[in-house]
């Protein structure tokens, strides 16, 4: 497995790695892209992915399809964006795999494979399809992209065995789809919904950062009571120390989905290994810091000898995620003299912690097992020369970095609120608030007509730059 000919090592692909694949984040890679979105210039950041075509292609075609997609969605073109989405639906579940690539990445890192998103990215991305939907007033379609998230949150579990990731259920989209089934009229479904995303929340807010919504809690009270379960409306009344009064309304109704500041973005952090020989031709990575010991049979040469030789600390690189803190922290809807507050409904950026925190504890022996190749080629190829011994452990050295490629177009966290409107135009207003006080405000007009619900949602991107980039 670990086996490395050094007529391999001649191949003078070695020398161009170091250049390609470079010390800088993903992130300052594309850093024009960043500044023009960050500050909502979505004409100049659609323009310049249209013009960097090898964006689109390549490894990084799956981002580039994402990030497209927000940015559509932004300017207001819910179908562009939509097949946009849908293009990196297709490339999240295509699992073919190119063996030359992965090998490669062995002896280089992951960056050289084609990205396939973490976890909560291919989730979230049919949230945004599902918003591009309501916009579109296509109710049945914003349904099925909400059963998507569950499903592949399911597959994905799934395939984990006994090493799941925490994020394996997802409190707002089963509050999404309550939400859009009460809409549709359908309040047996959408009470069912409201009462999976509230035993969701219980379950999650803990590492997830957000408890069940006082509006989830008043919708589950609602449909409780408009389906006549009244054992679960006097069980959940009191659970919720709250007592529902029915109120019967000719309105209509605006759900506001506000999105607050950008989501993290990936750099590294490294670890540092010793590396003590065992017996029966075992070696051990030890970082006695973290309390971590992997074993590993160490790989030989034709005579039996290690291919590891002397080697004593080794360093091996991880992705990580550098939080970009939104300026604001709420936001409340004003109209007709009163006002409405906005609850978090999802925290994306913790979700992303969480995930990636788990992806890691998975594969670190994968990483490891990188690192082992790496060496073993050093080994081999100062056997034969000195010189291109040397080459390699530069090279090595450039390409143990890792892969900080994710979606940066993301919100840091999601807020809503309901608001009744009045028959014909309503006039509102949309105030962000900031802890020093320096507050935003938008003014919006909305249609209202009786028994309908209408869909709005606005992008608050004013954030802090990453924590850290290093």
């Amino acid at each position: 497995m670990f086996k490395i000919k050094s007529a391999a090592l001649r191949h003078s692909f070695f020398l161009p790695l170091i250049f390609l694949l470079g010390c800088a984040t993903f992130y300052q890679k594309n850093i024009i892209f960043q500044d023009y979105f960050a500050q909502g210039k979505m004409d100049e950041a659609n323009n310049y992915l249209d013009k960097n075509k090898k964006l689109s292609q390549g490894n990084n075609k799956l981002l580039y399809n994402l990030q497209k997609g927000v940015v559509l969605q932004m300017m207001g073109e819910y179908q562009e964006s939509n097949d946009y989405f849908e293009q990196a639906y297709y490339l999240t579940e295509d699992y073919r795999k190119n063996y030359s690539l992965e090998a490669l990445s062995y002896l280089t890192n992951s960056s050289v494979k084609p990205y396939v998103g973490e976890d909560h990215e291919k989730v979230l991305m049919h949230y945004f399809k599902a918003i591009n939907y309501l916009r579109l007033n296509q109710l049945d379609e914003a349904l099925v992209e909400c059963r998507r998230i569950n499903i592949k949150l399911n597959e994905l579990n799934d395939t984990y065995g006994n090493r799941k990731n925490r994020y394996d259920i997802d409190p707002f989209a089963h509050n999404l789809m309550g939400i859009v089934y009460e809409a549709s009229g359908e309040v047996n479904d959408a009470f069912i919904a409201y009462r999976n995303a509230f035993e969701a929340y219980q379950k999650t807010s803990s590492f997830f950062n957000v408890s069940a919504p006082e509006q989830l809690k008043r919708d589950l009270l609602r449909t409780a009571y408009l389906n006549g379960f009244n054992s679960e409306l006097s069980k959940f009344e009191e659970e919720f120390a709250m007592k529902y009064e029915h109120k019967p309304s000719e309105k209509g109704e605006m759900v506001f989905f506000w999105h607050n500041g950008l989501g993290p973005v990936k750099s590294e952090w490294s670890i540092n290994f010793f590396v003590v020989k065992g017996q029966g031709g075992i070696v051990n990575f030890e970082n006695k810091e973290y309390g971590m010991t992997f074993p590993f049979p160490a790989p030989t040469d034709s005579d039996g000898k290690s291919q590891l030789g002397d080697l004593k600390i080794v360093r091996v690189a991880f992705p990580k995620y550098a939080d970009r803190l939104p300026y604001f922290h709420s936001a409340k809807i004003e109209l007709d003299g009163n006002q409405y507050d906005l609850e978090k409904v999802q925290d994306i950026s913790s979700i992303a912690f969480v995930t990636l925190e788990d992806r890691m504890v998975r594969e670190l022996s994968n990483s490891l097992i990188r690192l082992a190749v790496k060496q073993a080629a050093e080994y081999a190829a100062r056997q034969e020369n000195e010189n291109m011994g040397a080459l390699l452990s530069i090279v090595n050295a450039f390409t143990e970095k890792a892969d900080t490629r994710n979606w940066q177009t993301l919100p840091h966290d999601i807020s809503y609120g309901r608001v009744p409107l009045d028959e014909g135009a309503n006039k509102f207003k949309l105030v962000t608030q900031s802890h020093s006080k320096d507050n935003a405000t938008y003014d919006f007009i909305v249609d209202g007509n009786a028994g309908q619900t209408v869909f709005q949602v606005f992008s608050s991107l004013e954030s802090s730059p990453p924590s850290s980039l290093y």
